[in-house]
């Protein structure tokens, strides 16, 4: 057993963290939502909503929210943070949602993740007004993202992905999210670079964080909790700080296309 682990948890419990990921996204949820002007009364639906932050902030705006995520625990989070919003449990690619329905639908890291990515992005367009606006977000180049070290540290520890996966930087470089757009059938507009400072006050709050991502939770199931913990860790040594915090500081990229 490594000396720095802390009490194994299960896989639920894992996910459950992402809400310590979430507020260090917040820089970016603020400026998606001041480009596609979200006011009183704007219908905006999430994709991959996760624990539902972003909806928070969007409601906070006066905004009339949904959401949907694959992922039950969150879901849950996301349910008990706005009880008067319709998120639903499901799948992008067959969104329950009628044509029309939103005047805004926004993505975080969420489209290249579905079975079939121009499917989702279609059901995205279906669900939109006529000529509304979609916020497609990803990380932005690896170079721009001391996170990176983090993402590659884990790969080892993956099973083999899907044949045709897209990997975590696969939309980043220039030109790759209006084409992933195009191929969906939505027309790209406006890319804009933000700053996320992800900030951790000490190891545990950084573990917690860190092995609550997606891909994290997939190595831990395969590789076990111990080889993660080590991973992380050693990956971001770099960014340690003389409190004993962590400071990483990552840009994210998003297109606001049009359905």
């Amino acid at each position: 057993m490594l000396a720095h682990a802390v009490c194994m948890t299960t896989a639920s419990e894992s996910i459950r963290d992402y809400t310590l990921v979430e507020p260090r996204m917040i820089a970016l949820y603020e400026a998606a939502l001041d480009d596609v002007e979200i006011g009183s009364g704007t219908r905006l639906l999430d994709v991959g909503c996760g624990a539902g932050l972003f909806l928070r902030l969007a409601a906070q705006r006066g905004a009339i929210v949904a959401g949907i995520d694959a992922t039950a625990p969150l879901v849950d989070i996301a349910r008990e943070r706005l009880p008067a919003a319709d998120v639903a449990m499901g799948e992008m690619e067959c969104l329950p949602f009628p044509d029309g329905a939103f005047d805004v639908v926004t993505a975080f890291n969420a489209f290249k993740l579905a079975a079939d990515p121009g499917n989702a992005l279609r059901e995205a367009a279906r669900v939109s007004r006529p000529g509304a606006p979609i916020v497609v977000a990803t990380w932005g180049r690896p170079e721009q993202c001391e996170v990176a070290a983090y993402v590659k540290a884990l790969a080892p520890l993956l099973p083999p992905p899907p044949a045709g996966a897209l990997g975590p930087f696969a939309l980043s470089e220039s030109g790759a999210l209006e084409e992933f757009a195009a191929r969906g059938g939505l027309t790209p507009g406006e890319r804009r670079e933000v700053l996320c400072v992800w900030s951790f006050p000490d190891e545990g709050t950084l573990l917690r964080a860190l092995r609550s991502i997606r891909f994290a939770v997939k190595a831990i199931d395969s590789a076990g909790e111990d080889a993660v913990t080590a991973a992380v860790l050693e990956a971001v040594a770099p960014y340690g700080m003389s409190d004993g915090g962590y400071r990483l500081e990552n840009v994210f990229t998003y297109l606001i296309a049009k359905a």
